[in-house]
């Protein structure tokens, strides 16, 4: 989530101060993913120290108002025509909990899957309460959380059904016999990123 960028795109509706902001991304986003103060303001001094904001006015109750610069509005405009690109860098927890159970002895993978499903299902039930409480949105904020629920309902979706094809593929492994633990491997490691193998590469 790129917190820099939406800071940068609500300040190109007009000056705001921290709590402003925070209280502006929190309804423009739902409450769904809430910043605290402190990186709000830590975001804003990289901001500046990057010529994008600028320190504005302070009014009569002492807030210190911010406001987007030129190379800011670039910015956000670059930003809002750019795709999203997901790369295979970001970790994700789950797959990595997998990844790593499916190596070591004494593990129960079927259960642990079972375990992931039963609350990834239960996410979804709650998400999909939480939607239809708002069948129709009446306001562009509506609107804005409806899209962020949205997204996390095809998520938790998808989630369940990786789910399934993993253990499907868990299945077919023990058939085949190949869902042995992987020992630790006693080899002195080279220094630098390990090689990739022969079958990752094909």
């Amino acid at each position: 989530m790129s917190v820099r960028q939406s800071l940068l795109a609500i300040l190109d509706q007009g000056p705001c101060y921290g709590y402003q902001l925070r209280a502006e991304f929190d309804r423009r986003t739902g409450s769904t993913w809430p910043l605290n103060v402190g990186q709000i303001y830590n975001t804003l001094d990289r901001l500046e120290r990057d010529g994008l904001v600028q320190k504005a006015d302070i009014d009569a109750d002492g807030q210190n108002y911010v406001e987007i610069t030129a190379a800011g509005r670039a910015e956000v405009a670059e930003w809002l025509g750019s795709p999203v690109v997901r790369t295979m860098a970001t970790r994700d927890e789950l797959a990595i909990k997998l990844a790593i159970a499916v190596t070591l002895p004494g593990v129960d993978i079927s259960r642990v899957i079972q375990v992931q499903r039963t609350a990834t299902m239960r996410t979804l039930q709650e998400l999909t309460r939480t939607k239809n409480t708002t069948a129709d949105p009446e306001s562009s904020e509506e609107l804005a959380w409806l899209l962020v629920i949205d997204s996390l309902i095809f998520a938790a979706e998808a989630e369940a059904r990786w789910l399934d094809h993993s253990e499907s593929r868990l299945t077919r492994a023990r058939a085949a016999g190949f869902a042995a633990p992987l020992p630790l491997n006693t080899d002195v490691p080279k220094r630098g990123r390990p090689a990739k193998t022969a079958q990752h590469n094909a």
